[in-house]
């Protein structure tokens, strides 16, 4: 099944996106075998140019590995994947106070109501 892409952002940028996500939150463990840009573009619906262009931009950060014999692989690096989970994580959270904000809660208002659900929902 296609993933769920956006005409209005770049492909390649959302495919990067999903990665990351995929590797941060343990889908992808540090060391794990990447299926192959052909797999992955088959499975996003994508072409696979854009798949490589995506692989391309994870690679330049570090986060996965070409090895020439046996593909590409997830990073080792546990500080860089939980650094970057830290920052896709403080990401959602900044603009979850922008949308709160356009909703008339400032952020003592947004973390009160957010304390008050958390309890309601025990």
């Amino acid at each position: 099944m296609a993933w769920s892409l956006n005409a209005d952002r770049p492909i390649y940028s959302q495919i990067v996106e999903r990665l990351e996500t995929q590797i941060v939150s343990g889908q992808y463990k540090p060391g794990d075998k990447l299926p192959s840009v052909r797999e992955l573009a088959a499975e996003a619906g994508v072409n696979p140019n854009t798949m490589q262009k995506a692989f391309a931009d994870l690679e330049r950060s570090g986060l996965i590995i070409t090895q020439r014999t046996s593909g590409r692989t997830v990073t080792e690096d546990v500080a860089m994947i939980q650094q970057i989970q830290k920052s896709l994580a403080t990401e959602q959270i900044l603009s979850f106070f922008e949308r709160m904000e356009e909703l008339g809660y400032d952020k003592e208002n947004t973390l009160k109501l957010m304390e008050l659900i958390s309890k309601e929902a025990k």
